[in-house]
């Protein structure tokens, strides 16, 4: 498929989109990303924000190509449109992807990456929400440091640290204190501009591992926008500070949804209820279990490996699919 189309819309600046291909992307994953990720993710207050050269990358930049988990995403492709955005923020110029039904407007979603950012598997998450009738944005989460860095993340290794190391900025960059709000504002109001969205329902945002915490803190910030929010197998949910996100359910309106892997649990096994008191005290509806046997990191087709053996879990995937779409259904009204 190929197509070459630009034009712009007015918001908040000239926001400018070109029309590109895409690919649809699997693979294999992995585990100690959990455990590591999120250390990464309590210690983001005290992380270097510093530029990341884009050449660090290059090595890790791969093309994707992958078959067999992507079937569903791939089946959508001739059911959306994609386009390839720039949006303006406080603090700069995102690059991000705006997929959308071929046809009407629809309520919006927005979807919070893992520590990969924007690329073929979140791409292809995408693609397959917009095909259930909702008009979606994908953004490079670290566009302060470096345009979107990765192009796929199976052969990342979390057990060098000269490769973990390069997220630690990343992850960072987005994790500073008031960076995510600043952004889920740009990010809402890029998607009210646009035709392909109904302004009269409410928005969803889905998060994939730092992308959890990332729902928590878009929710609080626009509590009269946001109607249903659900993270996947999120890290840093609940920590012991005060900026926990957990500790924001007051502010919340929307309903939401927590999945959360086995080996999270595992190694903290009080986040879950903590998560549950704070939201039932809050009186904010809130669906929290955890999937048994499912690793960190299940959802996403193009993890690593762990052990040579795959995290992505395609059965649980689909499984978090469905409450997924039946939250959307239910809350996006």
């Amino acid at each position: 498929m190929s197509c070459t189309v630009r034009r712009f819309l007015a918001h908040a600046g000239a926001v400018q989109l070109r029309s590109r291909c895409v690919e649809s992307a699997q693979a294999q994953s992995g585990k100690l990303f959990c455990k590591r990720l999120a250390m990464m993710t309590d210690q983001n207050d005290t992380a270097n924000t510093g530029n990341v050269a884009r050449r660090d990358f290059v090595a890790l930049s791969l093309t994707a190509g992958f078959a067999g988990a992507s079937e569903p995403a791939a089946a959508a492709d001739s059911d959306v449109v994609e386009t390839d955005v720039e949006i303006k923020t406080p603090d700069g110029t995102c690059d991000a992807a705006f997929i959308h039904p071929k046809a009407g407007s629809h309520p919006g979603v927005l979807i919070w990456p893992d520590a990969f950012g924007l690329r073929p598997a979140m791409r292809g998450i995408g693609r397959r929400i917009a095909a259930e009738g909702y008009s979606v944005l994908v953004p490079n989460p670290f566009y302060r440091v470096s345009r979107a860095p990765f192009s796929d993340a199976s052969h990342f290794n979390f057990q060098n640290p000269a490769d973990m190391a390069k997220l630690r900025p990343l992850m960072a960059s987005v994790n500073a204190p008031g960076n995510a709000e600043k952004d889920a504002t740009a990010y809402v109001a890029f998607l009210d501009a646009q035709k392909q969205l109904n302004r009269a329902k409410k928005i969803g945002t889905q998060g994939y591992c730092m992308g959890g915490a990332l729902v928590v803190r878009t929710a609080a910030a626009l509590p009269d926008r946001i109607g249903a929010g659900a993270s996947f197998h999120g890290g840093g949910l609940v920590t012991d500070k005060p900026d926990s996100p957990h500790l924001l359910a007051p502010k919340i309106k929307a309903r939401m949804y927590f999945a959360i892997a086995s080996n999270d649990d595992a190694r903290q096994p009080d986040a879950k209820n903590k998560l549950r008191e704070a939201f039932e005290q809050a009186k904010v509806p809130a669906e929290i279990e955890v999937y048994p046997g499912a690793l960190h990191g299940w959802c996403v087709p193009d993890m690593p490996l762990q052990n040579g053996s795959p995290i992505y879990n395609k059965q649980d995937a689909e499984r978090a699919w469905a409450k997924l779409v039946k939250l959307y259904k239910a809350a996006l009204v």
